[in-house]
């Protein structure tokens, strides 16, 4: 059973003042950073239950704000957004990830967007449909009635596989074992790069620069080689790869893209596409197997809306119940959970001065778990998003892809790819969790569960 300690009535929000409110107050120096590292989730939670919707405090030698309202939130990520740049864990990320969507800044960004918009456009993802079912339905051929699996496992084993093939049009079976290793590794060391002072100490542990380089030349390898086979076979096969390497910015220079900007938005959109619909779809298949009543209903709508066959893209819209399925999932455990910003310019949002340099955290996971929006938020509950009860809430109570200008640009893809294989494994598979297995979030770049999802699969006659 996944079970956290309920929060207590949220404090009343702090009212517009001028500058900053007061630091909360520190028995030691950096005494905020252990807490924050053991579990960063209820840390941030507490913080916003005690001291509001505004709150600063020191996380080693870092000055903090936390934002919770969501007025608040949307006064960074939309009104004041080119007042404030990616936060210095996402400078970390960096270093695999390059000048990628998620990474860089200003006019660069921008332009990079513009010229990868339209592999995302709505007609382009339907057509993603077929490959995400295929691969979906692939995924189950080797499951007997009965067996041990770990569905964390599974998912990202399924969703790099549909990234692969619908960004570079190829399989990566004999590469898939490699790849995943090279992606876990990369995340556990930007875990690490995101420590204060890890840039002075990283010098005296080469041995992670050496884990590091390894996993990025590992990464390097296959995407730099599928650039290149596409370069010298001149094809155009209608996959993300393609439209990247033919994208033109109309709007600017008319240059295309060079061989290292593509490896970096490919090396972006194959973490982050198979990454956070991986873990939205392992939370799901969790909280799915803790609630059997919102099973049953699930159950049904996919028997009635699919009739015995596999499920396509226009079938999505046939599937209400499965979306809100989903997005509650991503309110309880959200894959992208903190977002950071820091203030170019000295700012005012809300009231609030932000001098220039001051890092702004605004976390998914306390927003969505914030008992003024969600009534006993740590209870699974599908109906929340029924849209008389979605259509209440602020806009910025539920952020599970970001938003503004830098909102995921993947968002609709990954609406389409989680609602499909849920339908594709439902049709076909419940899951029973594993008595006694502990089901813990871990808190990474994006959340993951800990100890995976262990589970035993049940055929559904």
């Amino acid at each position: 059973m996944v079970t956290h300690e309920a929060p207590s009535d949220h404090a009343a929000a702090s009212g517009p003042k001028a500058g900053l409110p007061p630091c909360v107050p520190s028995r030691l120096p950096g005494h905020s950073l252990i807490p924050f590292r053991q579990d960063p989730l209820a840390f941030l939670r507490r913080l916003a239950e005690t001291h509001g919707d505004a709150v600063r405090f020191r996380l080693g030698p870092r000055d903090v704000l936390l934002l919770n309202d969501p007025a608040l939130i949307r006064d960074v990520l939309i009104t004041h957004d080119r007042s404030f740049s990616k936060g210095p864990g996402l400078r970390v990320a960096a270093r695999l990830l390059g000048e990628g969507l998620l990474t860089s800044e200003g006019d660069f960004h921008r332009r990079q967007r513009r010229l990868a918009q339209p592999a995302f456009h709505r007609p382009r993802v339907a057509a993603y449909g077929r490959i995400i079912t295929e691969y979906s339905l692939q995924c189950q051929c080797g499951w007997q009635d009965g067996a041990a699996l770990d569905l964390a496992e599974e998912m990202r084993g399924l969703t790099l596989r549909i990234a692969a093939r619908t960004l570079f049009d190829t399989e990566v079976e004999s590469e898939i074992r490699e790849i995943s290793d090279a992606l876990h590794e990369s995340l556990r060391l930007y875990q690490w790069g995101t420590l204060p002072f890890a840039d002075k100490f990283e010098p005296l542990l080469p041995f992670l620069t050496r884990r590091f380089q390894r996993a990025r030349a590992r990464l390097d390898a296959t995407v730099y080689r599928m650039i290149a086979e596409r370069r010298a076979s001149g094809e155009d096969r209608g996959d993300l790869l393609s439209m990247l390497m033919l994208a033109q910015d109309v709007e600017a220079d008319g240059q295309q893209m060079t061989d290292l900007q593509i490896r970096d938005e490919a090396m972006t959109i194959l973490l982050a596409g198979h990454e956070t619909t991986a873990n939205a779809l392992a939370w799901t298949w969790c909280l799915l197997a803790q609630n059997p009543e919102a099973a049953a209903r699930l159950y049904a709508e996919v028997d009635e809306a699919l009739g015995g066959r596999p499920p396509g893209a226009e079938d999505v819209a046939r599937l209400p119940y499965t979306r809100m399925v989903l997005a509650e999932a991503m309110r309880c455990y959200p894959p992208a959970w903190v977002i950071a910003r820091q203030a170019r310019e000295d700012t005012d949002v809300g009231g609030l001065r932000l001098p220039a340099g001051t890092l702004v955290l605004m976390s998914q996971w306390v927003t969505h778990h914030d008992p003024r929006h969600y009534p006993d938020p740590f209870r699974f509950d599908p109906e929340r998003w029924a849209p008389d009860a979605a259509a209440v809430r602020p806009r910025f109570a539920y952020y599970p892809f970001g938003g503004g200008s830098r909102v995921c640009i993947g968002e609709q893809f990954a609406w389409m790819e989680g609602i499909l294989v849920l339908a594709a494994l439902a049709a076909r598979w419940r899951f029973d969790l594993v008595p006694g297995h502990r089901v813990v979030p871990e808190p990474l770049i994006t959340l993951r569960p800990k100890h995976g999802i262990r589970v035993t699969a049940r055929r559904r006659s």
